[in-house]
């Protein structure tokens, strides 16, 4: 498709996937309208983007197989940026494309023996080791775990790991305490969610992956009049971020408001009272609702 070629959507989506499209109980696709509405936007032209910190496999495994089951459109223009940027590959009829990842963001591996080491010894309680991870590292809450134990041992971990890295020289931030190296940078974070906690470059967030995404669509000759994203973090924001600056129009769906909803100059909406994916499965009905 050439540049004379360009298709113009009546809107995008870029689609966090633990929150809005998978439920974080039990981190799969729990409702089946979503499979059945994503199936339908994307066969109607939609470009969809996932953008998460989730690994390809995850991926591959959990949205990517319902999609090709469901009988994704060959025509359909899908993407998937992983590890919040750190790795990308298109989602087609046949499956997930070509992965492409980005080396020079992943962690040393002495860090990543460190890390995940200390989480086998003292954690395997509570959470497990993400081994999918190429960029990032990433201890995930067992489901087998309540909110409110995994929530105690995770803030244990991380303190244990700031000061165990802090001590091997690592450049590291997390929450209100940073750390430099001895070249003066802070190049990595501990990032925390309710179900993880990651070990990754400060280069990685979501508006990076949003400009992964929008650069894709524009290379195959995909666009939008309008942008809509849709996250649980106050950190899937940037994905609006990224698109409100290129000047596009864009509007954010946060589905876990009761964490603050961020005042933006574009429109935050929430589905009244329905929150993760039950707020994302509205959503989609409403944007199916709205096509042509």
């Amino acid at each position: 498709m050439t540049s004379h070629d360009t298709m113009i959507a009546p809107f995008g989506l870029l689609l966090d996937v633990d929150g809005p499209i998978a439920s974080p109980e039990s981190r799969r696709i729990a409702l089946g309208s979503i499979v059945d509405d994503l199936l339908t936007l994307a066969s109607a032209g939609i470009p969809i983007a996932f953008i998460t910190g989730r690994s390809d496999a995850f991926m591959r495994e959990q949205v990517v197989a319902r999609l090709v089951d469901g009988g994704l459109d060959a025509r359909s223009h899908v993407f998937g940026v992983f590890e919040k940027g750190g790795c990308w590959a298109p989602i087609t009829a046949e499956g997930m494309g070509e992965l492409e990842i980005d080396r020079e963001l992943a962690v040393p591996e002495p860090v990543r023996e460190q890390v995940e080491g200390h989480a086998r010894e003292q954690y395997a309680d509570t959470m497990f080791v993400d081994d999918a991870k190429h960029v990032m590292i990433s201890l995930e809450a067992r489901t087998d775990v309540s909110p409110a134990a995994y929530q105690l041992a995770q803030g244990r971990f991380e303190a244990e790991v700031y000061e165990l890295l802090v001590a091997a020289g690592l450049g590291l931030r997390y929450r209100d305490r940073a750390a430099h190296d001895a070249h003066g940078r802070v190049p990595w974070r501990i990032d925390s969610t309710i179900i993880s906690t990651d070990v990754e470059s400060v280069l990685l967030d979501k508006d990076r992956g949003a400009d992964r995404a929008l650069d894709w669509f524009a290379e195959h000759g995909v666009t939008a009049q309008r942008w809509w994203s849709a996250g649980d973090s106050r950190s899937d924001y940037r994905m609006a971020d990224a698109v409100h600056a290129r000047g596009i129009p864009v509007a954010h769906l946060d589905v876990r408001p009761a964490d603050g909803v961020l005042a933006r100059d574009y429109d935050v909406v929430v589905e009244g009272d329905l929150v993760h994916d039950h707020a994302g499965a509205a959503f989609l009905r409403r944007r199916v609702a709205e096509l042509p």
